[in-house]
């Protein structure tokens, strides 16, 4: 009788305790208008845009709404990009420029990831150089979205890829980039 009292006052205990751990299965819900922040060296937060989310089932269909009046006009081998300047670089949005579902997965974000590109420069360069792009690696916390930069060749999509519902850039497309490389070092979806 002592036996089954202990075991049952340490599963109220035990289950007390779990009332106070954070939950991540509700912690971020992906639904409604987020903001898109890039995040520099010096720790500064940058608006770039929101992203309105809309559950479908196992999938999300989201929009983005880049925020213009934030971000400068760069006009780069005979063509316009919307970019944000750091101390040091320069990062500019460049649209995916083929159909794609404007959906992702909840357990893959590709999709997603290749609406949020970003090619880089330095303020010296004059022209667009498609081999320094950005792909935002996402993994998904309490908070929402965290992108690692990855480098990779944007003259990939200069053509239209092969498959057009395969995301060109899978893993093997994408290369780590060193940590502090960039000026931009991430970016989130919160």
């Amino acid at each position: 009788m002592i036996g089954a009292f202990r075991t049952f006052r340490s599963l109220c205990i035990a289950t007390s305790l779990l009332m106070f751990l954070p939950s991540t299965v509700n912690a971020w819900d992906m639904v409604g208008k987020k903001s898109i922040y890039l995040h520099d060296q010096t720790g500064a937060k940058i608006h770039t845009g929101s992203i309105t989310l809309k559950p479908d089932g196992s999938k999300v269909s989201y929009t983005i709404d880049w925020d213009h009046k934030l971000m400068k006009d760069h006009f780069l081998s005979m063509r316009e990009f919307k970019c944000v300047e750091g101390q040091v670089e320069i990062l500019c949005q460049v649209p995916y420029p083929y159909k794609n579902p404007q959906s992702f997965d909840k357990n893959n974000y590709q999709w997603l990831e290749h609406s949020l590109l970003f090619m880089f420069k330095t303020p010296k360069n004059f022209g667009a150089v498609l081999w320094n792009g950005i792909y935002f690696k996402l993994e998904l916390g309490a908070n929402g979205f965290r992108g690692e930069p990855q480098a990779i060749d944007l003259n990939l999509i200069a053509a239209p890829p092969d498959k057009l519902d395969v995301p060109p850039y899978g893993i093997g497309e994408r290369n780590p980039i060193e940590k502090g490389a960039r000026w931009f070092t991430h970016l989130t979806i919160e």
